[in-house]
């Protein structure tokens, strides 16, 4: 499983929102939601967070085995 919790604590760093994403970098609202959500979203998605946070993909996901 993804979760995406560390994308939020490099936000809070960053001094960003979810809403700065939206307005200043158009990433969708529904992109939002699905990262809020733990939910699947693009490789190039991940790439663009990376790119605007100017951090590693590794800041931005974490991976946790299935039990």
């Amino acid at each position: 499983m993804i979760v995406f919790t560390p994308l939020w604590k490099k936000l809070r760093e960053k001094n960003m929102t979810a809403q700065t994403l939206i307005v200043k970098h158009k990433i969708s609202r529904r992109n939002i939601i699905r990262l809020r959500y733990n939910k699947p979203v693009s490789l190039l998605l991940v790439i663009k967070l990376c790119a605007i946070l100017e951090c590693n993909v590794n800041d931005i996901f974490l991976y946790i085995p299935d039990k």
